[in-house]
């Protein structure tokens, strides 16, 4: 097994995705699935390295946020990663908005986007092969989101 590939996937095991949390957060993971896609519709030269990149940097600053209560960002390297990133955090804002607006608060909670942003990053390491250019993870966003739909 690639050992670039096992190590987000190590790094996240103590984060718990019950079930009922995919039921109860089936918004947020929609819209999360939606940035991906439309990430990657965007930047046509985008593979699941970066996306599973970007995903595990996000990760890992909201782990932090929730476990110790720190606002500090994972450093993303990459441009086309950082792309993701903001995609990412444009519709979390989105979905908080949404929510204040049609709620009168917002009930979305740290620890459920670190929930939801484990099981994509669980997700597509189901997917990709590992290889280097491996973009099947992407084109599994792609039949959720066809290109027509962004």
């Amino acid at each position: 097994m690639d050992q670039d590939r096992s190590i987000p996937q190590r790094s996240f095991l103590d984060v718990e995705v019950p079930d009922q949390f995919m039921y109860e957060r089936e918004h947020l993971l929609m819209g999360l699935t939606y940035a991906l896609s439309k990430a990657a519709h965007a930047d046509r030269s985008l593979n699941d390295r970066d996306l599973l990149g970007a995903l595990s940097a996000l990760c890992t600053s909201y782990q932090r946020l929730v476990n110790s209560g720190l606002h500090y960002e994972q450093p993303i390297t990459g441009a086309s990663q950082q792309r993701v990133a903001a995609e990412v955090e444009k519709m979390l804002k989105e979905y908080r908005e949404a929510e204040q607006k049609h709620a009168g608060y917002s009930s979305l909670k740290d620890s459920d986007v670190l929930r939801a942003m484990v099981f994509l990053v669980r997700l597509g390491f189901g997917r990709t092969s590992g290889r280097p250019k491996s973009r099947a993870f992407v084109e599994f966003l792609f039949a959720q989101f066809p290109g027509k739909d962004i």
